[in-house]
């Protein structure tokens, strides 16, 4: 263990080793061994990053923005250049192919060019005679010190989609990346250094549970985002709140696709596998569950198949079309969800534990799998599975199968592929879902915010600028749309999505 290189953190511009009192392990699960190792982040660790990040916010807060924007340029520059670099970090250590590693960058490239625009976006009003001779003014203010606690499962694009526009705001930030993947956000981190970033504006800790407590609990942390479980992500907005941050949360999830008898099945069949198969299922945005209205189940579930039958799962690095699970642990969590399916009554079309793989064969693998008919009762319907597992559920009608989707828990993302725009229209009205897809499997927003999950998916304020500003008290509905035939009756209900 002691051979092994040390990943470490990154406090005030520099790397620090930490001691090695607690160790993690960090593996590359395309060969299922430990390649480098963590040493969690002490008592000495936290308190160092949380001083020099209070240090170095009021310099940052006062910088020109003239100044703050061209370092907010070279960065950009620096890392559309080098982005390769950072996504087969992505591959080594999560284990997701190189083309969807590069994608994962991509995406959070995209907040980071928006925050180049911040100058504008920080302007703020003036109101003449408000009451008679009073003038009204608001301006927008930094927070101060910002912590972001990321997942394993995008250790690029979710970081990036916080501390762009936190840093850009004349904040300073504190990351915490997942154990798992710690490399990106260190990369990420000399990236910034060599754009010109003061020491001391963004530092990273490799830490845990204690790591994160100290997150919540200190006075000098003002804000907090988090992406993760559920139940982390209520904790994480509990706690948080209670000490006086500004918090947000996103948590789980459990995507459906409604499909209607009149879909293009060709467009469905291609979409569940991307949604469903894409990074392995260890997406927060993947679709999980395709509810069938009949008579399609079947034409649908054939049209899968068959392609499924041309996925080759196996080390991202060879040019494969998924790539193993992020641990042994989580393959093997995942692969007992389909043993629970199979024992209620599911049917499995196409098990994932029972496949060939172009890898190592200590690897973390399990390939891409179909299930028919599992019981809405059992713990693989219902759980967040997050791995390539996709159900088929067969519902009589619309209205039973949007009667299905909003009896779950999680609010998250949801997807209707229909060629009947009145049917769109009222499912994006009746859905209690944050973001609806029409005939698209992931509708993300772009730009500054990043989800609009509602129920258990997410947390707190999820549209969190980093700067004090008016607060709505309203949920917001992203939609995305993609329209096969307009003279269907078919509505745009926002931007295309490639």
């Amino acid at each position: 263990m002691s051979n092994l290189p040390v990943v470490p953190h990154w406090i005030n511009g520099q790397e620090v080793s930490g001691k090695p009192d607690h160790v993690v392990l960090v593996t590359d699960p395309a060969l299922g061994i430990a390649t480098k190792q963590v040493n969690v982040a002490g008592e000495t660790e936290i308190e160092a990053a949380f001083a020099s990040a209070q240090a170095a916010f009021p310099k940052w807060r006062d910088m020109s923005q003239a100044r703050k924007q061209a370092i907010m340029f070279k960065f950009r520059e620096l890392l559309n250049e080098r982005k390769h670099e950072c996504a087969a970090l992505i591959t080594e250590e999560h284990g997701k192919v190189l083309d969807d590693a590069l994608g994962e960058v991509t995406r959070g490239q995209e907040v980071v060019e928006f925050a180049t625009g911040m100058p504008h976006l920080l302007k703020g009003m003036f109101t003449e005679n408000a009451s008679s001779g009073v003038d009204v003014y608001s301006i927008r203010q930094a927070l101060g010190v910002v912590g972001i606690i990321s997942p394993f499962n995008f250790p690029a694009m979710v970081p990036m989609w916080f501390f762009p526009i936190a840093i850009a705001a004349g904040n300073t930030v504190v990351v915490k990346p997942s154990e798992k993947v710690p490399s990106a956000t260190l990369w990420m981190a000399k990236l910034w250094k060599e754009a010109g970033l003061p020491d001391g504006v963004f530092n990273v800790l490799n830490g845990n549970r204690s790591t994160v407590q100290a997150m919540l609990e200190d006075q000098r942390i003002k804000a907090i985002s988090f992406v993760g479980s559920t139940p982390v992500a209520k904790y994480i907005y509990e706690e948080g709140s209670k000490h006086g941050k500004r918090v947000q949360a996103l948590g789980g999830a459990k995507n459906h696709a409604l499909i209607l008898p009149d879909a293009d099945l060709d467009l469905v069949a291609d979409s569940m596998i991307n949604a469903g198969f894409g990074s392995a299922g260890e997406r927060c945005m993947a679709i999980s569950v395709a509810v069938a209205v009949e008579p399609i189940a079947d034409d649908l579930i054939a049209k899968i198949v068959e392609r499924m039958g041309k996925l080759r799962t196996g080390d991202g690095r060879r040019g494969c079309d998924m790539g193993p699970l992020v641990t042994k642990e989580h393959r093997d969590k995942v692969a007992g969800y389909i043993e629970i399916a199979e024992k209620d009554g599911g049917r499995i079309i196409v098990d994932g534990r029972k496949q060939n793989f172009d890898g190592d064969e200590n690897g973390f693998w399990l390939g891409p799998t179909l299930i028919d008919n599992v019981p809405l009762t059992s713990k693989a319907y219902k759980d967040e599975i997050f791995g390539p597992v996709l159900n088929v559920v067969r519902v009589k009608s619309y209205d039973e199968g949007v009667k299905l989707i909003n009896d779950g828990e999680y609010g998250n993302g949801v997807a209707i592929f229909t060629n009947d725009g009145g049917a769109a229209r009222r499912f994006q009205n009746e859905i209690e879902v944050g973001m609806v897809g029409i005939n698209v499997p992931i509708p993300v927003p772009v730009a500054y915010y990043s989800f609009g999950g509602w129920k258990n998916s997410a947390f707190g304020d999820t549209k969190a600028h980093g700067v004090e500003g008016v607060k709505f008290f309203t949920r917001e509905k992203t939609m995305t749309s993609r329209w096969l035939d307009p003279s269907h009756g078919g509505i745009n209900l926002g931007f295309p999505q490639n």
